[in-house]
């Protein structure tokens, strides 16, 4: 047995009350074959607590997200969603792995010699079929599995025809004499799968559900629960994750009517779970329940708080070796169980769990928390002269945060490296004085950013032949992105464009194709001795004092009509954007001994996927501390948001994009957007952009309270930006 003192006293504390008061614990005998009345799923493993508060792991292999039992021909069962997948138990005491048929992500590991090793994929979620408990299905970022036979094997269902990733909930159960998977995709809503047709395929199943506004898709469906009824088919229950509602499935019509609406506003609402008639479920910061009705919506006021549930979760000690994330509680005639209790537990609990150095006061805030600041070209920082009008702006606009280039867009450094071997890699340009430069920052209390630009990288990609490059298959060139746009022909020498160019023949002899090369030239992503070259430049950054390590460009290239061309050389057996990004990261994180920031797309904070890009954000939050996503208005479609009055659409965009990317990556890191201080000739900037358009972005950030924001404008003028 493991004993942990501080977790006996709350615990003996916590049982003393609640054995004599009205609770969710039983007051009689606990069932059969459990002598626990709290388990618990940790960051370190399955933790058991009994009645004087005593601890036993029993079972230690890492993270479990999800506890459920299941009634077997032997009594009851146990299954554990962990981070090494799905195990299996009749007695809480003896685990088998039941992971035969579901995918691994391949990692590629560097230390001089590449090497391979290879991990489960992250499993989003797991259900049993409360009609038979041999009956499971479970999904991963881009597959559905189903198992018939408890987990002893597993088989494919793929998932609807879409090449964008972003799973997030699934459910399995007969209706009729038919067996039926459900699935729900971020982006895409609801679809249903039956297993025993010839040619089965997925159909959407999104009449009922509400619409994200301003599109024509679903808002993402965060959990789905089965309610069996007796001498009926079972009742099918989902929940929206940003919005307050749930919704019950008319089978029969193929549609989903409202049972219970918390109101308007954004909202989460998580860990659907059936006693009986009851309804439980996480909303925001409280658990709730109501008793669900025939028919009809479930009135605000039939809802009722379960405080009880909250005192026990937040009595749990949470520190780096108890992290809760689950728990069940055995009762007499029933079993209560919750999970992503990350919502339930007081903010100043849910901090990395990586670098504890890293947290910077006694409220276990971290580092990189509350910095609000700006981007500042390094050419504005050479002199004490042109980096005067920047200190005295972060001064009057109360900013505490400066993101510097050290390793450019073009893939330049700018500063003068120690480090031999960084100069074998890259070229110097222009150097600020790096210590004069950061001596400024810290007399001034200004916390630094150093900002890599990583995978795009010219300097790099044209070294040694090209061989660190993305490369063109069809050229056999280092490959290079572009657009095309048929013209007229024009005039010799008469084409205008800072870009390179080039004109093509057409169909028509009359017309012409401008061939425009987008200017970037990207290194390799996969390739392994490029990640110890930054690794050694951020870890040298580190170690001269700045603050936190930023990498932009952690990302495969997304743009040009030869996408289709670029081969990745580097890319070993088995490995995909999302295990080259990981292996990235991996072999950096050990050698950076402070917090390390990523910059992401937009929509990869938005939406629960790393399509195109790589950048999930699921799979971010083991290795970054901070994430800063690009809400950008004016790169979003023109009428996302935009509904009246249109003028608020900054900060629907950034408290709205904020608080999704905070609770997709379940608050282990900070959110610290990027601010558009830009104006783009767009249609909604030509009308709206000026200072209450980035007022209203910071506002809503601000409100979404997740840690900061820096304003981006690549040239250093912030004419625009607010007073405070």
């Amino acid at each position: 047995m493991v004993f942990n003192v501080k977790l006996r006293f709350i615990f003996s504390c916590l049982f003393l009350y609640l054995f004599t008061t009205n609770s969710a614990f039983p007051q009689s005998t606990n069932p059969p074959g459990n002598q626990w009345p709290l388990i618990i799923g940790t960051q370190e493993g399955l933790v058991a607590v009994d009645q004087s508060g005593k601890s036993t792991f029993l079972w230690s292999g890492g993270a479990v997200n999800k506890i459920m039992n299941r009634s077997t021909g032997n009594g009851l069962g146990w299954v554990i969603l962990s981070a090494e997948g799905i195990l299996v138990s009749d007695d809480l005491k003896n685990w088998e792995y039941r992971n035969d048929g579901l995918p691994v992500m391949t990692i590629k590991v560097y230390d001089g010699t590449a090497s391979l090793t290879t991990e489960l994929q992250e499993i989003k979620d797991l259900e049993i079929d409360p009609q038979n408990p041999e009956i499971m299905v479970c999904a991963v970022k881009d597959a559905v599995y189903l198992t018939r036979n408890g987990g002893r094997n597993w088989e494919n269902l793929g998932m609807p025809n879409y090449r964008t990733n972003g799973t997030k909930a699934v459910a399995v159960t007969t209706m009729g004499d038919e067996l039926i998977v459900f699935y729900t995709h971020s982006i895409y809503g609801l679809y249903y799968y039956t297993p025993s047709r010839p040619r089965a395929g997925w159909v959407e199943l999104n009449t009922g559900i509400e619409k994200h506004e301003t599109t024509d898709n679903p808002d993402e469906l965060s959990d789905i629960i089965i309610r069996l009824l007796p001498g009926r088919d079972p009742e099918v229950i989902v929940s929206q994750t940003f919005r307050k509602r749930i919704f019950r499935l008319d089978w029969e019509q193929k549609k989903f009517d409202l049972l219970w609406s918390g109101g308007p506003g954004f909202g989460i609402i998580d860990s659907l779970s059936l006693s009986g008639n009851t309804l439980r479920f996480i909303q925001d910061n409280e658990t709730l329940e109501f008793d669900i009705p025939e028919s009809g919506t479930v009135q605000l006021t039939a809802i009722r708080q379960r405080h009880d549930l909250m005192e026990i979760v937040n009595s749990i000690p949470v520190n780096l070796d108890l992290y809760p994330n689950c728990i069940m509680i055995p009762g007499t005639a029933e079993y209560t169980g919750l999970s992503e209790l990350w919502l339930l537990l007081d903010k100043s609990a849910v901090v990395s769990t990586r670098n504890q150095s890293l947290i910077q006061d006694e409220q276990k805030l971290p580092a990189g928390a509350n910095r609000e600041g700006i981007y500042l070209p390094v050419n504005h920082a050479m002199d004490p002269h042109s980096l005067a009008p920047y200190m005295e702006l972060i001064k009057s606009r109360n900013l505490n945060m400066v993101t510097i280039d050290m390793k450019d867009d073009y893939g330049r450094l700018r500063f003068t490296p120690q480090n031999t071997p960084i100069n074998n890699w890259g070229r110097v340009f222009r150097p600020v004085d790096l210590e004069a430069f950061l001596k400024t920052m810290k007399d001034a209390g200004i916390y630094t950013v150093a900002r890599i630009v990583v995978f795009k990288d010219p300097e790099v990609a044209a070294r040694s032949s090209g061989k660190y490059a993305v490369w063109d298959k069809a050229g056999n060139i280092p490959w290079e992105g572009y657009y095309d746009t048929r013209q007229k022909k024009t005039i010799a020498g008469n084409v205008s464009s800072n870009y390179k160019t080039e004109i093509l023949p057409a169909d028509d002899p009359e017309w012409e194709i401008l061939r425009t090369y987008y200017d970037e030239r990207w290194v390799d992503p996969y390739c392994e001795e490029f990640w110890e070259y930054i690794a050694t430049v951020s870890e040298e950054l580190c170690q001269r004092g700045f603050d936190e390590i930023q990498f932009d460009y952690i990302r495969f290239p997304t743009d040009g009509y030869n996408l289709g061309d670029a081969q990745y050389r580097w890319q070993s057996a088995g490995m995909s954007m999302d295990s080259a990004i990981i292996s990235f990261l991996r072999h950096v994180r050990g050698r950076v001994k402070a917090p390390i920031s990523v910059d992401i797309y937009g929509a990869n904070g938005w939406y629960r996927t790393g399509a195109r890009t790589g950048q999930d954000v699921e799979l971010l939050i083991h290795w970054v501390d901070i994430i800063c996503p690009m809400y950008y208005p004016s790169h979003f479609e023109q009428h996302f948001l935009a509904q009246s009055p249109p003028e608020m659409r900054p900060y629907r965009i950034y408290y709205t994009g904020t608080m999704r990317t905070h609770f997709i990556a379940r608050g282990k890191t900070i959110v610290r957007p990027w601010v558009q201080a830009f104006y783009l000739n767009v249609s909604y900037d030509r009308q709206y952009y000026n200072t209450d358009y980035i007022q209203r972005e910071i506002d809503g950030t601000r409100d979404a309270g997740t840690g900061g924001f820096t304003y981006w404008n690549n040239l250093g003028r912030y004419d625009d930006i607010p007073m405070p």
